[in-house]
């Protein structure tokens, strides 16, 4: 995941000639770059996710993100 993700962050431009434009990303950050940031944000948050599972840490970042929603607390 973390080799994927960093592909995907350094070469947005390759990306965006496969794949091509996508349109959430041009209309909410059109004055930033458009799809070729949105590529890069993808691209980032696939090596993030892949460096917290590598480390065994993605559960303890998902209860975290998760608790507000799921009204769920580890117990002590």
């Amino acid at each position: 995941m973390m080799a994927a993700g960093a592909f995907i962050a350094i070469k947005s431009d390759a990306m965006l000639e496969f794949f091509g434009r996508i349109e959430f990303f041009e209309d909410k950050l059109a004055s930033s770059g458009g799809s070729r940031l949105g590529y890069k944000m993808v691209g980032l948050i696939v090596f993030f996710l892949g460096m917290l599972t590598a480390t065994g840490l993605i559960m303890g970042f998902l209860e975290f993100v998760l608790a507000p929603v799921l009204k769920y607390s580890r117990p002590e």
